[in-house]
């Protein structure tokens, strides 16, 4: 070996396989806390522009809806107004953005005037027709809503549902099964462009929202009802009462309710998530909640 070749050696370091480590990074808090801030704008304007999230507090649309009850309501469908953002802290302005007025038979959410909570209701009447109840029966436009009755609504006795006050206490009947039940009265309504839908109807009650008008809706107003004819605060019956005074405005109309997502009865715990699972409530998931259409009969024609 030449004497060059050993000092071309001398001084070298081994060659390793390892990587140099590169320097740690600390966590940037601020890019974090921005990701954090657009992920819940995110969320508030698809819940105010699109859809969110609606539950049942109480019972006054059974059978449709029973408390517990959580669903989707689209805030597309009738345009946008100043109820339209999730928390209501907006004043009262007229008119809706791309504005669409509902159709009978709707399941709609509402503000009523002058409030920021949400009440769930159904659609009766619109802008010019006229509005009566007699001993229970609608009548629209000097017209009955047909209706018939159907089987009692079975609604399992649970800690949403107890079935032991007021009316109701009178159809809490044992099911073959040995399980209570809360055995409702249904009546099926059909409006004039064949929609149709369940009502719980307890009987005539004289001096209650059983008698009512006749009113005519005034234009940009909606007529609402619960399905729960007898335990529904509604367009029947005044402020003062805890109703909604009559017809309500059609910029207080913040959505349609579209489907059930799920339910729960009334024994779940938050801070333990398996009682999430045996509160739910079995078949309500995914329940449509627009009306049922059936076809309409062709006018007869008239004698020559």
């Amino acid at each position: 070996m030449r004497i060059s070749d050993l000092n071309d050696t001398q001084g070298e370091v081994p060659a390793t396989d390892t990587p140099a480590k590169p320097p740690k990074q600390g966590t940037d808090w601020g890019a974090e806390l921005r990701g954090i801030i657009w992920l819940v704008l995110g969320v508030l304007a698809f819940w105010c522009f699109v859809a969110k999230p609606f539950y049942i507090p109480s019972e006054s649309m059974m059978p449709t809806l029973i408390k517990g009850d959580r669903l989707v309501v689209s805030k597309y469908p009738y345009g946008w107004s100043y109820v339209s953002p999730s928390f209501h802290v907006l004043p009262f302005m007229h008119g809706r953005l791309l504005g669409h007025l509902p159709q009978r038979g709707d399941v709609v959410i509402l503000t009523p005037p002058g409030e920021s909570s949400d009440y769930i209701k159904r659609v009766i009447g619109l802008p010019g027709d006229t509005i009566e109840v007699r001993e229970g029966v609608v009548w629209l436009n000097g017209k009955p809503i047909p209706r018939v009755a159907r089987p009692a609504a079975m609604i399992p006795v649970d800690a949403n549902v107890p079935c032991d006050r007021g009316l109701e206490a009178a159809h809490r009947v044992p099911g073959k099964d040995g399980k209570l039940y809360c055995a409702l009265p249904v009546y099926r309504e059909t409006l004039p462009s064949g929609r149709s839908y369940d009502t719980v109807d307890m009987g005539y009650i004289p001096g209650s929202g059983d008698d009512y008008g006749p009113i005519t809706v005034g234009p940009g107003q909606v007529f609402v009802m619960g399905d729960n004819r007898d335990e529904s605060a509604d367009s029947r019956y005044p402020i003062e009462e805890g109703g909604l005074g009559g017809p309500v405005p059609w910029e207080n109309l913040g959505g349609r309710a579209e489907f059930i997502t799920f339910s729960l009865d009334g024994t779940s715990e938050i801070w333990n998530p398996l009682s999430w699972l045996t509160a739910l409530r079995s078949g309500r998931a995914g329940t449509d909640l627009h009306p049922a259409q059936t076809a309409v009969p062709a006018p007869r024609a008239g004698r020559p």
